[in-house]
């Protein structure tokens, strides 16, 4: 009989010794975007983590915006809950699933406790993103569908393994983290509905239960036969249905290669919009506009539609929103989110975001967008985008990702208007 976590424990150590160069070099490249979107999220969030903060005992691990080192765990709760706040963290479309600001806000805690090498460290990176991927990979899109969001619950499982690996635990450790990860992995999405700002909450969650789970790999106790496949295991619950083939399936390639990079500081199910409206910008005058319509896959959709913009959270996981920013000033970086800006409230209300049945088969192979801007002379423009800026078919260029940091850097929070 097919025992899964046991499986996927065999997989992860054999796809470890494949580790090269380039896959090593691109671990390096997400630590640093972590690191640079981490900082800032922190800068944001400074204030309100203050009295938490100071209630805390203190340990040896860092927290971005603190003098002050605390426990891993609580490190690791703060800075993936930070890391995910602006929306520019790293992600997989694939899995349909955020990456780093779980899994390296584990990892970075880890190292400040235990003391392991940059390489292991990097290790560590690409065997939790392999790790949390193929998990989800086995399960989408049913396990967003059943309302779960893969990067709590997969990102769980991801940061454990990505210890495991820093650790270099044992194939018997290794099974006891992923164990302990998917027992306890949670993450819902509703979490981020009507203008909630506790969407990373589930990211931070990860990184915090992940790291827990592997340090308690260390104690030797008896684990059940399979908690991945189990029949009242992880998949069975988190979905309606599962292809376990997906999780253990050998490719030339890892899962780190397929990851994108977010040059725009919105929901990643926008950016193919956002890019097709980038490209209308500048060809017509925004007050001659009459109504705008943005096609795409139907993950795209729900939860991303709407007009009412109730914070600068709603306004990011808003795809009119994202769209009328781009169309207005040609650009989505943190500036047209923070403070919210009138005229692109104005503007998204004249957009509308539906379905369309052929791009939803294209997806998640691709990605895509169609913005049509109808003038109130009757003129329309439209643009196609099938792979977003940050999509491996569609990298962002070494100078772009250098941007992006030496921009984050820069970041400071502006007041945020609830409403306007």
């Amino acid at each position: 009989m097919s025992n899964l976590t046991e499986e996927f424990s065999r997989y992860l150590l054999k796809k470890s010794e494949a580790i090269g160069e380039e896959t090593t070099k691109k671990a390096a490249s997400c630590v640093a975007d972590y690191t640079a979107v981490a900082q800032a999220g922190a800068r944001k969030n400074l204030a309100r983590w203050n009295e938490l903060v100071d209630l805390l005992p203190a340990g040896k691990a860092r927290l971005f915006g603190f003098e002050k080192r605390v426990s891993g765990k609580d490190a690791a709760l703060i800075n993936g809950f930070n890391a995910h706040a602006l929306e520019l963290d790293d992600g997989q479309r694939f899995a349909m699933i955020h990456l780093g600001a779980s899994v390296i806000s584990a990892l970075s805690a880890a190292r400040d406790e235990t003391g392991f090498s940059d390489e292991a460290m990097l290790r560590g990176v690409i065997m939790g993103y392999e790790a949390a991927c193929r998990a989800a990979i086995c399960m989408q899109p049913s396990h967003k569908n059943r309302g779960y969001h893969a990067a709590g619950t997969c990102g769980t499982i991801g940061c454990a393994a990505a210890v495991a690996f820093a650790l270099s635990f044992d194939e018997s450790k290794l099974k006891r983290a992923l164990t302990l990860a998917a027992a306890g992995a949670q993450g819902l999405l509703e979490i981020q509905e009507q203008g909630s700002e506790l969407k990373p909450y589930n990211v931070g969650r990860a990184a915090m239960d992940g790291l827990a789970a592997a340090y308690t790999a260390l104690a030797d106790f008896e684990t059940p036969d399979d908690m991945l496949g189990g029949e009242r295991g992880f998949f069975r619950s988190v979905s309606d249905e599962y292809d376990e083939t997906k999780l253990t399936q050998e490719t030339d390639y890892f899962e780190i290669g397929r990851i994108y990079v977010k040059p725009y500081a919105s929901c990643r199910h926008s950016h193919s919009a956002v890019e097709a409206a980038i490209r209308l910008h500048g060809k017509f005058d925004p007050a001659d506009v009459l109504s705008a319509e943005v096609l795409t896959y139907k993950l795209g959709v729900k939860g991303h539609d709407h007009t009412d913009i109730r914070g600068v959270a709603s306004a990011k996981l808003s795809t009119p929103y994202a769209v009328a920013a781009a169309l207005l000033y040609g650009r989505a970086d943190l500036s047209v989110f923070e403070p919210l800006d009138e005229k692109i409230v104005a503007l998204a209300q004249k957009i509308g975001v539906r379905e369309d049945a052929q791009l939803t088969k294209e997806s998640p192979q691709k990605r895509v967008a169609v913005v049509s801007v109808t003038l109130k002379d009757g003129t329309v423009l439209s643009e196609r985008v099938d792979y977003a800026k940050g999509d491996p078919e569609n990298p962002m260029s070494e100078e772009e990702l250098k941007q992006k940091i030496i921009q984050l850097s820069k970041y400071e929070n502006r007041q945020e208007r609830k409403t306007l």
